[in-house]
C-alpha cells in the first residue's frame, strides 16, 4: 500500500510540475508577443521616417523584406 501512495504522490508531483511549467511557458509566449509589437511599432516608425526623409520605398522593402503596398499602408498610417 505504501508504494501505491509513493507513486500516486509522484505522480501528482509531476502533474503539478506541468501545471507550473505551462504558466512559465504561457508567460514567455506573452512576454516574447509583448516584445514583437513593440518591435514592429519600432519599425513601423522608422519606415515612416524614412518616407518622410525621401528614402526610395524600393531601398525601405528591400531592408525591411515588406512588399511595396504594405510600406505604403505604413508611411499612409503616419
Amino acid at each position: 500500500m505504501a508504494d501505491l501512495e509513493a507513486a500516486t504522490r509522484k505522480l501528482r508531483a509531476a502533474e503539478a510540475g506541468v501545471t507550473r511549467a505551462q504558466e512559465r511557458a504561457a508567460k514567455i509566449v506573452a512576454d516574447a508577443r509583448d516584445r514583437v509589437d513593440q518591435a514592429r511599432a519600432e519599425l513601423a516608425d522608422a519606415i515612416r521616417e524614412a518616407d518622410q526623409a525621401g528614402v526610395r520605398q524600393i531601398d525601405i522593402v528591400t531592408v525591411t523584406g515588406y512588399s511595396r503596398e504594405r510600406v505604403r499602408q505604413i508611411a499612409r498610417e503616419g
